[in-house]
């Protein structure tokens, strides 16, 4: 999965407008304007899609905890300069305050099994000896599972069409 997609499903899932979008990216400590929000979203094969960086996508996430939990006392984390599933999985996990029986009924709306011990092998520290990759297919059903979650099951069919930029 792409920076890209994986904020465009984000967006989608949350309802989120450009402003509401910008807020968020402001809350993470980086300002962005309409036009990079609108070429961020533009489709994968548009030749006018700018590529989200990791730490562009690291800011819109702890912007997103910031929005979601409130402003962290103390010094106010710097966003990473690699992103991989697993991060982005902490993230999200940590901006919806969710527990691992939460994300497991949010994989199950999705047909997607996990048992208890797999999911915390996920959010283990990278040298750890149960460590394991969250692959692209783990992170693709939950974002699908939020959608169902937020959204409903009409609005997240797997035939919608993303809203078009503003």
């Amino acid at each position: 999965m792409t920076n890209n997609d994986i904020l465009r499903r984000i967006r989608y899932t949350f309802d989120c407008d450009d402003s509401k979008m910008m807020m968020i990216f402001a809350l993470g400590g980086r300002e962005s304007t309409r036009a990079d929000i609108s070429a961020w979203m533009k489709k994968d094969d548009d030749p006018g899609q700018l590529k989200l960086k990791d730490t562009q996508l690291a800011v819109f996430l702890n912007g997103l905890i910031t929005e979601k939990r409130g402003k962290k006392e103390g010094v106010q984390p710097e966003p990473e300069k690699r992103l991989g599933n697993n991060i982005i999985f902490v993230k999200l996990k940590i901006a919806l305050n969710l527990q691992a029986e939460d994300i497991l009924a949010i994989l199950e709306l999705v047909g997607f099994q996990l048992s208890k011990h797999e999911l915390s092998a996920f959010f283990r520290k990278s040298g750890h000896k149960h460590y394991r990759e969250c692959k692209d297919q783990v992170l693709r059903n939950f974002l699908h599972g939020l959608q169902l979650k937020f959204r409903g099951k009409e609005e997240s069919a797997s035939e919608f069409k993303w809203p078009e930029p503003k």
